[in-house]
């Protein structure tokens, strides 16, 4: 009987594990295992080349302007959606006439492809007629700013626009959170005579610790992985001001075709959120408390 159930439960568990494998371990170690050769060209097949796509990349400085704005823009954007989400689920979470409509107004970024979000943020940014500069215009008397033409300010536009995507999906974390938590834990608190800010701190955040966790991982990934609406609005531009380490390595392998230092590339992005994943579970893990 123990022997049926054991096999029952692998025929289960088996087509999550094909597609797994099939569509992430296979792959990842391809990747790795092509980083080590060359790109074939024509009749020319890839030949072993050990780790000299690796220090073309570390000779690159695209590659490592790239990797800085990538830093730049997981530290701006991370913080700003993960406070954010809590901000609104607190405020959706407690008795409010419309509740349900302002949820779906925040849930709604989320559900639009990134690709519709891209052009209509490009309206947004539309210098002297657009909406941010018709705003700016009016209440602060600045000129038509070239929002994502410019240096200075591409990224960090990038960056808003990001937040605004992220933000709402983020929310139903916390909110389905809030909403497991006890209602007797904060009336005991409350009996005691503890403020609202105190509740929060000491009841409230601890207990949102294992879905905080959950939410800044996927932040931390994300900020690594949506990059549709940077190659949609700025393609990198300008003079790599936007350019992420997924841009860098989608200009590698598709627009140069140099397949093996894409797959270089690759690897080091895999390493870097190995790296960050472990870094956050170590931090965070020893102050989260699951129930």
């Amino acid at each position: 009987m123990q022997g049926r159930a054991r096999l029952h439960a692998w025929l289960m568990l088996a087509p999550a594990m094909l597609l797994l494998v099939a569509f992430t371990h296979y792959p990842a170690v391809a990747t790795l295992w092509h980083s080590f050769f060359s790109t074939p060209r024509g009749a020319r097949p890839s030949r072993f080349v050990g780790a000299a796509n690796y220090a073309a990349l570390a000779e690159d400085p695209v590659f490592w302007q790239a990797m800085w704005n990538n830093l730049i823009y997981a530290l701006g954007t991370v913080p700003l959606s993960v406070g954010l989400a809590l901000a609104m689920a607190l405020w959706v979470n407690g008795k409010l006439r419309g509740r349900a409509a302002l949820r779906m107004a925040y849930f709604t970024p989320t559900v639009l492809p990134m690709i519709a979000v891209a052009n209509l943020w490009l309206f947004f940014y539309t210098p002297d007629y657009g909406l941010l500069d018709r705003i700016t215009g009016a209440l602060l008397g600045w000129g038509p700013t070239n929002w994502i033409g410019s240096r200075e300010t591409a990224l960090g536009a990038m960056m808003a626009i990001a937040v605004w995507k992220e933000a709402g999906f983020f929310m139903i974390f916390y909110l389905a959170a809030l909403q497991a938590i006890p209602p007797v834990l904060h009336e005991a608190a409350a009996v005691e005579g503890a403020s609202r800010a105190r509740v929060f701190w000491r009841v409230t955040l601890p207990l949102l610790g294992p879905t905080t966790l959950f939410i800044v991982v996927n932040a931390v990934i994300n900020s690594f992985r949506l990059v549709d609406h940077i190659i949609v609005m700025t393609h990198g531009g300008p003079d790599n001001a936007t350019a992420l380490l997924l841009t860098y390595i989608y200009d590698a392998g598709f627009r140069f075709w140099d397949t093996a230092l894409a797959s270089a590339a690759t690897v080091v992005l895999l390493l870097l959120l190995g790296l960050l994943a472990a870094v956050q579970f170590l931090l965070l893990g020893r102050r989260t408390h699951y129930r």
